[in-house]
């Protein structure tokens, strides 16, 4: 998978918009105004932060060598994915779909209903 189907994968999720808030080189995915992707571009290897479930994080940690606790992040709630690791890119949308519906599972029911709405 590319950073380009990440980030597809990543504008396809119901709601989402993006900005870099950080720098030129960090896309942020966000529902509601909460982040739930973070794309590198730098020059380092391709990569995605994803929020995650703190157990699944460990287990993925466990499962795939390009699965590390988050760059940046609450190593806790948050995994980077390297893109160039082998990992199976349904296993990657997963890891997308999953974080997507950590963060909306976690908003306002008013902030869920708007969102719905919006749809």
């Amino acid at each position: 998978m590319t950073l380009e189907d990440v980030e597809a994968l990543c504008r396809s999720q119901p709601g989402a918009s993006e900005d870099y808030p950080f720098n030129a080189d960090t896309l942020v995915f966000r529902i509601a105004g909460k982040i739930f992707a973070l794309v590198s571009h730098s020059d380092e290897r391709e990569r995605v932060t994803l929020k995650c479930e703190p157990e699944l994080a460990l287990h993925l940690r466990s499962q795939f060598e390009g699965v590390i606790p988050g760059y940046h992040t609450n190593k806790r709630h948050w995994n980077t994915v390297y893109l160039d690791a082998g990992i199976a890119d349904d296993e990657i949308q997963d890891m997308i779909d999953h974080a997507y519906q950590r963060v909306v599972t976690g908003l306002t029911k008013a902030q869920r209903a708007t969102l719905a709405r919006s749809l």
